[in-house]
């Protein structure tokens, strides 16, 4: 992603489309993005009319660069092709695909976009929460070189990659960060963003706070929530630190300098600085003035 197409993923809110409560609270919420989720958190018995609900929801999205995404039933159940039509119609900034397995369903969805007519901004996220996903992650992650897949991020389905696995959900996540990692170059070398997995205990900021740290750490883009508290703590997890935006501000500032004009190699407190550090600084700056850091 360039920064021509960079939008501030940090914190990315799950909200039910049956909960009107929390619907209603949307055009106040500080965080970057919103799930609309028609999946997990609707019953069965309620998913036609949570579907129906999706095009008055974004219809009446608020004027902020908060981004919009919808997340629609697996395409094999009975809700999933006549979600994403329905979805797409109503043109969201993304459309959240669960439960996917392999570059072919990212594809399929994407055919079923264009057969439909749905504008080239509605773009596809995929959940990456089965074992067979993370097996085949190189694969779909490379379908972000083409934008004619749509795919633009990666969503950590964590509660479901320990449910499939069968591995112990310690409070450290020590058993799924091989996969995260994992998740995390994959990305990368598709030039898509990637989105940390929720955490369950909503009650407990710091512990939260300290996830966040870690993931940004670990490279993610943002975390996705379920409660609003979370928000800020995300916002400032992966904002960038004042320490790190005056360390990019030194590097872009001693380039700058006559002496250092043409130089691929300089010095700069002690430490060898490459033209590919000045890059990372000003990339880091340009981050900071849009999420306005």
């Amino acid at each position: 992603m360039t920064l021509d197409t960079y939008r501030p993923r940090r914190s990315v809110l799950y909200i039910p489309a049956s909960n009107d409560k929390a619907l209603a609270k949307i055009g106040s919420l500080a965080c970057d993005a919103i799930i609309i989720d028609l999946e997990d958190a609707v019953l069965p018995a309620d998913k036609k009319a949570a579907r129906d609900k999706v095009a008055g929801i974004l219809a009446a999205r608020p004027e902020r660069r908060c981004e919009m995404v919808v997340r629609i039933n697996p395409l094999a159940s009975e809700w999933g092709t006549h979600d994403l039509l329905a979805v797409a119609k109503a043109e969201p900034d993304g459309i959240l695909l669960p439960k996917i397995g392999t570059p072919r369903d990212i594809l399929e969805a994407g055919d079923l976009l264009d057969d439909n007519f749905a504008p080239d901004s509605v773009k596809l996220w995929a959940m990456v929460e089965t074992p067979r996903a993370l097996l085949n992650i190189g694969a779909i992650a490379e379908l972000g070189r083409d934008p004619a897949s749509r795919l633009t991020c990666f969503v950590a389905g964590t509660n479901d990659l320990v449910k499939a696995t069968g591995i112990l959900a310690a409070p450290d996540r020590r058993y799924l960060m091989p996969w995260l990692m994992q998740l995390v170059l994959a990305a990368r070398a598709g030039g898509l963003d990637v989105i940390d997995g929720v955490a369950n205990d909503f009650r407990d900021l710091d512990a939260f706070a300290g996830e966040c740290a870690e993931a940004a750490a670990m490279g993610f883009d943002g975390k996705s929530l379920i409660h609003p508290a979370q928000i800020e703590p995300a916002n400032r997890a992966f904002s960038p630190s004042a320490e790190a935006l005056a360390g990019a501000r030194a590097i872009r500032d001693a380039f700058a300098r006559p002496e250092n004009a043409g130089k691929g190699v300089i010095a700069l407190d002690g430490k060898m600085v490459e033209r590919l550090h000045l890059a990372e600084a000003e990339k880091l700056l340009a981050k900071a003035a849009i999420i306005g850091a």
